[in-house]
């Protein structure tokens, strides 16, 4: 029972750079900066999705979803990283540390399943204009919506469990800014092979399944793009869908990099910044990527404008 006695572990020391300060105080200006950046830009299109008769769109509605999630995302992790750069003990308690890695494992599967389901409403869009609006109904789309947020956190709710229960043995010191997995899985004194290929498992249904049904649907839309006769269609089917197709390049490529590889061989720097990268950086991008493409943006930012200026 003594190896049960010293698993138990009351607090996390959440490393970082904390060897490197200079580089903190540099990290600490790039987060804060992204942070904000990343409420201002979700919180706008939430907002104008919200508030423009226009863009009650199914588009927007996943946009809308995506928008809320990221700022969930950013803040499930964002706070806590900007407060242990000023602080000299960055601990997190064992029970925090559970419920970081609950939200935002499930937010950042429910993501990977979100973006697929995007693809195919372009899909329809494109594929299938005649019959869009009954393809993709309002019933349609919240049971989509619901069955990615749903699947999302269920595949968190495993996971957090699995690497949570393993014995530590006292060890405590995490070599991450967050708590995340593969970081996790290296401080248990167990062989956790098992965990890792369950993790190498869940990762490919959660990233290259999801992705391979965005290839497939952007397989059909170019031969339908192809097809238009007109350039001026070309070029409109085209925007509505390369601000997509920029924003799952992004985050599958950094999702992919960082849990398709055995934690064994998880680089202990290039770790750490590739996932401040998905967890940060391309939810600050996301809305920056959807909006400066999008003239229906443009003009629903410019209307609201117009009518708080006469207000």
């Amino acid at each position: 029972m003594n190896w049960l006695h010293d698993s138990v572990v009351g607090e996390f020391i959440l490393l970082g750079v904390a060897d490197r300060p200079r580089l903190e105080m540099v990290l600490f200006a790039v987060i804060l900066f992204c942070y904000t950046v990343t409420l201002l830009g979700n919180t706008t299109i939430i907002a104008v999705s919200q508030l423009v008769p226009s863009l009650r769109t199914p588009m927007y509605f996943f946009l809308s979803n995506l928008s809320f999630l990221d700022l969930c995302y950013t803040t499930s992790i964002g706070p806590q990283i900007l407060m242990h750069f000023w602080r000299e003990k960055k601990t997190i308690t064992y029970a925090a540390c559970a419920v970081q890695l609950f939200i935002s494992l499930g937010l950042g599967s429910t993501e990977c399943v979100l973006l697929a389901v995007m693809a195919y409403d372009r899909y329809a869009a494109v594929c299938q204009p005649l019959r869009y609006t009954a393809i993709m109904s309002h019933s349609v789309c919240s049971t989509m919506a619901a069955a990615s947020w749903m699947s999302g956190f269920g595949n968190s709710l495993v996971q957090t469990a699995m690497t949570m229960t393993l014995p530590l043995c006292g060890h405590n010191e995490v070599d991450h800014f967050f708590c995340e997995v593969p970081a996790l899985l290296k401080l248990a004194c167990v062989d956790t092979s098992v965990n890792e290929a369950e993790l190498f498992g869940i990762s490919v249904v959660f990233l290259l399944v999801p992705l391979g049904l965005i290839i497939v649907s952007y397989g059909y839309i170019t031969v339908a793009v192809l097809r238009i006769r007109s350039a001026k269609g070309r070029r409109k089917a085209f925007n509505t869908c390369v601000s997509h197709l920029t924003v799952v390049l992004l985050f599958y490529g950094s999702a992919i990099f960082s849990y398709l590889q055995p934690p064994s061989r998880y680089s202990r720097d290039q770790g750490k910044m590739m996932s401040l990268f998905y967890t940060l950086i391309v939810p600050m991008l996301n809305p920056l990527i959807y909006t400066l493409r999008n003239k229906e943006v443009h003009r629903a930012l410019r209307r609201l404008m117009g009518r708080d200026s006469t207000a």
